[in-house]
Protein backbone atom coordinates (compact mmCIF):
# COMPACT_ATOMS: atom_id res chain seq x y z
CA UNK A 1 0.00 0.00 0.00
CA UNK A 2 1.01 3.15 -1.04
CA UNK A 3 1.77 6.49 1.79
CA UNK A 4 0.51 8.90 -0.77
CA UNK A 5 -2.97 10.58 -0.13
CA UNK A 6 -5.77 10.49 -3.14
CA UNK A 7 -6.59 13.79 -4.22
CA UNK A 8 -10.12 13.17 -6.30
CA UNK A 9 -11.88 16.42 -7.36
CA UNK A 10 -15.74 17.09 -6.95
CA UNK A 11 -17.80 16.61 -9.90
CA UNK A 12 -21.39 18.51 -9.91
CA UNK A 13 -23.66 14.73 -10.08
CA UNK A 14 -21.08 12.33 -8.23
CA UNK A 15 -21.24 10.11 -10.92
CA UNK A 16 -24.90 9.05 -9.42
CA UNK A 17 -26.63 6.55 -11.81
CA UNK A 18 -29.53 7.79 -13.54
CA UNK A 19 -31.88 4.57 -12.93
CA UNK A 20 -31.53 1.62 -10.00
CA UNK A 21 -32.64 -1.60 -10.62
CA UNK A 22 -35.53 -3.10 -8.32
CA UNK A 23 -37.48 -6.46 -8.76
CA UNK A 24 -40.38 -6.00 -10.68
CA UNK A 25 -42.29 -8.11 -9.16
CA UNK A 26 -42.33 -5.35 -6.02
CA UNK A 27 -43.24 -2.39 -8.33
CA UNK A 28 -46.68 -1.14 -8.05
CA UNK A 29 -49.49 0.72 -9.62
CA UNK A 30 -47.91 4.85 -9.33
CA UNK A 31 -44.37 3.82 -8.58
CA UNK A 32 -42.16 4.37 -11.59
CA UNK A 33 -40.09 2.31 -14.06
CA UNK A 34 -38.03 2.67 -17.33
CA UNK A 35 -39.87 1.51 -20.50
CA UNK A 36 -38.28 1.89 -23.83
CA UNK A 37 -35.21 4.25 -22.18
CA UNK A 38 -38.14 6.65 -20.65
CA UNK A 39 -39.15 7.31 -17.49
CA UNK A 40 -42.72 6.65 -16.62
CA UNK A 41 -45.26 6.62 -14.01
CA UNK A 42 -46.86 3.12 -13.67
CA UNK A 43 -50.59 2.93 -14.15
CA UNK A 44 -51.33 -0.57 -14.19
CA UNK A 45 -49.98 -3.73 -13.08
CA UNK A 46 -50.95 -7.15 -13.77
CA UNK A 47 -48.74 -10.36 -12.81
CA UNK A 48 -49.99 -13.38 -14.66
CA UNK A 49 -48.82 -17.25 -13.25
CA UNK A 50 -46.87 -19.25 -16.72
CA UNK A 51 -46.92 -22.57 -16.66
CA UNK A 52 -44.32 -25.53 -15.40
CA UNK A 53 -40.79 -24.43 -15.91
CA UNK A 54 -41.62 -20.30 -16.44
CA UNK A 55 -41.48 -17.48 -14.47
CA UNK A 56 -44.51 -15.38 -13.56
CA UNK A 57 -44.15 -12.70 -15.48
CA UNK A 58 -45.39 -8.71 -14.54
CA UNK A 59 -47.22 -6.65 -17.31
CA UNK A 60 -46.33 -2.68 -16.56
CA UNK A 61 -48.60 -0.11 -18.01
CA UNK A 62 -47.55 2.78 -17.60
CA UNK A 63 -47.40 6.50 -18.72
CA UNK A 64 -44.75 8.90 -20.03
CA UNK A 65 -43.89 11.45 -17.45
CA UNK A 66 -42.65 14.17 -19.51
CA UNK A 67 -44.48 13.39 -22.61
CA UNK A 68 -47.56 12.03 -21.40
CA UNK A 69 -47.32 8.91 -23.90
CA UNK A 70 -49.01 5.44 -22.97
CA UNK A 71 -45.85 2.46 -23.05
CA UNK A 72 -46.34 -1.08 -22.19
CA UNK A 73 -43.64 -3.66 -20.74
CA UNK A 74 -43.77 -7.64 -20.12
CA UNK A 75 -41.01 -8.69 -17.40
CA UNK A 76 -40.47 -11.85 -15.66
CA UNK A 77 -41.22 -10.84 -11.95
CA UNK A 78 -37.67 -12.23 -10.79
CA UNK A 79 -36.16 -9.94 -12.77
CA UNK A 80 -35.09 -6.77 -12.11
CA UNK A 81 -35.98 -3.47 -14.04
CA UNK A 82 -34.67 -0.20 -14.11
CA UNK A 83 -36.40 2.32 -11.87
CA UNK A 84 -35.41 6.16 -12.31
CA UNK A 85 -34.55 8.81 -9.63
CA UNK A 86 -37.33 11.14 -10.15
CA UNK A 87 -36.90 14.50 -8.19
CA UNK A 88 -39.46 16.99 -7.37
CA UNK A 89 -37.85 21.09 -6.81
CA UNK A 90 -39.85 24.25 -6.15
CA UNK A 91 -38.38 27.14 -7.82
CA UNK A 92 -39.83 30.94 -7.95
CA UNK A 93 -40.77 31.81 -11.19
CA UNK A 94 -38.72 35.62 -12.02
CA UNK A 95 -39.54 35.76 -15.66
CA UNK A 96 -40.57 34.37 -19.15
CA UNK A 97 -38.57 35.26 -22.18
CA UNK A 98 -40.45 35.47 -25.31
CA UNK A 99 -38.41 32.64 -26.71
CA UNK A 100 -40.32 30.09 -24.24
CA UNK A 101 -37.46 30.03 -22.19
CA UNK A 102 -38.43 30.30 -18.31
CA UNK A 103 -36.44 32.09 -15.64
CA UNK A 104 -36.16 30.44 -11.97
CA UNK A 105 -34.97 31.86 -8.77
CA UNK A 106 -33.36 28.70 -6.47
CA UNK A 107 -33.29 28.21 -3.08
CA UNK A 108 -29.30 29.40 -2.87
CA UNK A 109 -29.93 32.85 -4.71
CA UNK A 110 -28.96 31.90 -8.38
CA UNK A 111 -31.21 32.10 -11.79
CA UNK A 112 -31.84 28.65 -13.44
CA UNK A 113 -32.28 29.83 -17.29
CA UNK A 114 -32.47 26.27 -19.21
CA UNK A 115 -35.87 25.27 -18.49
CA UNK A 116 -38.36 25.82 -21.21
CA UNK A 117 -42.42 26.60 -21.28
CA UNK A 118 -44.32 23.45 -20.62
CA UNK A 119 -46.40 21.87 -23.63
CA UNK A 120 -49.23 21.30 -21.41
CA UNK A 121 -51.54 24.19 -22.54
CA UNK A 122 -53.56 24.31 -19.69
CA UNK A 123 -50.29 25.07 -17.04
CA UNK A 124 -48.96 26.91 -19.81
CA UNK A 125 -51.72 29.89 -19.49
CA UNK A 126 -51.64 29.00 -16.32
CA UNK A 127 -48.40 30.73 -15.38
CA UNK A 128 -48.69 33.06 -18.33
CA UNK A 129 -52.15 34.56 -17.40
CA UNK A 130 -50.41 34.76 -13.68
CA UNK A 131 -46.96 36.20 -14.51
CA UNK A 132 -49.30 38.53 -16.59
CA UNK A 133 -51.04 39.70 -13.42
CA UNK A 134 -48.30 39.86 -10.92
CA UNK A 135 -48.51 37.22 -8.82
CA UNK A 136 -45.83 35.33 -7.34
CA UNK A 137 -45.73 32.17 -8.98
CA UNK A 138 -43.99 28.74 -7.54
CA UNK A 139 -42.96 26.13 -10.22
CA UNK A 140 -42.34 22.88 -9.34
CA UNK A 141 -40.21 21.22 -11.81
CA UNK A 142 -39.65 17.44 -12.09
CA UNK A 143 -36.44 16.06 -13.45
CA UNK A 144 -36.03 12.21 -14.01
CA UNK A 145 -32.86 10.98 -16.41
CA UNK A 146 -31.27 13.87 -17.74
CA UNK A 147 -34.73 15.31 -18.50
CA UNK A 148 -36.33 18.34 -16.42
CA UNK A 149 -39.78 19.71 -17.09
CA UNK A 150 -42.32 21.85 -15.23
CA UNK A 151 -45.00 19.84 -13.73
CA UNK A 152 -47.16 21.91 -11.48
CA UNK A 153 -47.85 25.44 -10.41
CA UNK A 154 -48.83 27.30 -6.81
CA UNK A 155 -49.70 30.71 -6.28
CA UNK A 156 -48.12 31.96 -3.43
CA UNK A 157 -49.88 35.76 -3.77
CA UNK A 158 -49.61 39.07 -5.29
CA UNK A 159 -46.07 40.71 -5.49
CA UNK A 160 -45.23 42.92 -2.69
Amino acid sequence: MSDEEHQFESKADAGASKTYPQQAGTIRKNGYIVIKGRPCKVVEVSTSKTGKHGHAKCHFVAIDIFNGKKLEDIVPSSHNSDVPHVNRTDYQLIDISEDGFVSLLTENGNTKDDLRLPTDDSLLSQIKDGFAEGKDLVVTVMSAMGEEQICTLKDIGPKN
